[in-house]
């Protein structure tokens, strides 16, 4: 039971931060899984596409597309590009050790946030 809270407590994190600032799947859900839900890296982004392949975004979409403030083409064409990386990424990550997914992952989000912070 307070596992399933716990879920659902960073699920409505994951969310309201992704239709507030655009984020939420790799930024929340996987350091989630990995400090509080202690799972495995390669679980963690797994379950993290799993959560994303529902219409998680679908309310947040109805609002921006409301205010005029989504680019279906722009859109459309990252979606194709997600999937063909999703799949070119998801068979490269299997056989890589756990210890080099998350430095990778911690290095990519130390990255953008200096990038965020520094240069824009």
């Amino acid at each position: 039971m307070i596992e399933t809270l716990g879920l659902l407590a960073v699920g409505l994190a994951a969310g309201t931060l992704s239709g507030l600032l655009g984020i939420g799947g790799a930024t929340i859900l996987i350091p989630a899984l990995l400090l509080i839900f202690k799972t495995s890296q390669h679980l963690a982004q797994g379950t993290s596409i799993a959560a994303l392949l529902l219409p998680v975004g679908a309310l947040a979409l109805v609002k921006y597309y409301q205010a005029g403030n989504v680019n279906w083409r722009f859109a459309l064409l990252l979606a194709l590009g997600f999937l063909i990386g999703g799949l070119i990424g998801g068979t490269l990550a299997q056989p890589l050790p756990e210890m080099w997914l998350k430095k990778a992952f911690g290095l990519y989000l130390l990255i953008i946030a200096l990038q965020m912070l520094f240069f824009s």
